[in-house]
């Protein structure tokens, strides 16, 4: 097992156009998501995984804000916060490979700026820091899992993972939390940019797969993927409001 402590990063780059007008002069993942600002949540899971030393990848002409929103990470009880900027957009996995000065030789947590989640990842974390090699991705069940990447399975074990399919093979999606080893950054090196000239996290998830090192974690609880369009974030605000008045 890597003695070497875990590393998180967030990834809160792309252009929100799909949340327009509410991003035409803001990162979305700067949006309130009830009483919080978005990027505030993934941070959190992060921490309360027990994480402690995090970087936020973000990009285009609201960057600055990021850093005197967040600082150095008091809010969360770090001592410091770590910062890279994404020139253009790449795709996740583009977006993830900025992170390698940050990162190269330690294993990752990597989760997208508007994914909340209720109930944390710290069990899944625990099942990753056991793990000698290889990559670990959380699913959750949905009701339509068209719009993301989507687990094939045969006997329990993801034997594929298909990205938006039309036709999905499972009632599963590959939400935006993955995890890691040392080596996620060479593997980042040998994709090719997919039709939409990005590079895929889907691919990066596959290449694991195809070394026989990908294991998955089904999450509890529910999940918002806020940055979706502007009914997800409706339903991430009434999801943390709900959450916030059964305590």
């Amino acid at each position: 097992m890597n003695s070497k402590p875990i590393k998180g990063i967030v990834l809160a780059g792309g252009l929100g156009t799909r949340l327009r007008p509410l991003t035409r002069i803001t990162n979305k993942h700067l949006l309130h998501v009830y009483d919080k600002p978005m990027i505030f949540y993934p941070i959190q899971t992060l921490v309360d995984a027990g994480i402690r030393d995090v970087l936020v990848v973000t990009g285009g002409t609201n960057a600055g804000d990021f850093l005197r929103l967040l600082g150095n990470g008091k809010d969360f009880g770090l001592d410091h916060m770590n910062y890279a900027y994404q020139e253009g957009e790449g795709g996740i996995a583009q977006a993830l490979g900025l992170a390698e000065p940050f990162a190269k030789g330690h294993r990752v947590v990597v989760i997208l700026g508007d994914n909340l989640v209720e109930k944390g990842i710290a069990d899944g974390v625990r099942k990753f820091e056991k793990m000698e090699d290889g990559a670990l991705v959380y699913l959750k069940q949905m009701k339509d899992a068209r719009p993301y990447g989507v687990p094939v399975f045969k006997n329990g074990q993801i034997i594929g993972i298909e990205e938006k399919p039309k036709k999905p093979k499972s009632n599963f999606a590959v939400i935006g939390i993955y995890m890691y080893d040392a080596h996620v950054f060479d593997l980042i090196r040998t994709l090719k940019p997919s039709g939409r000239g990005e590079l895929e996290v889907t691919d990066l998830n596959n290449a694991y797969l195809k070394r026989g090192k990908l294991r998955h974690e089904i999450l509890k609880g529910w999940w918002a993927d806020a940055g979706e369009s502007h009914e997800g974030l409706l339903e991430a605000n009434q999801m943390v409001a709900g959450s916030l008045k059964r305590k």
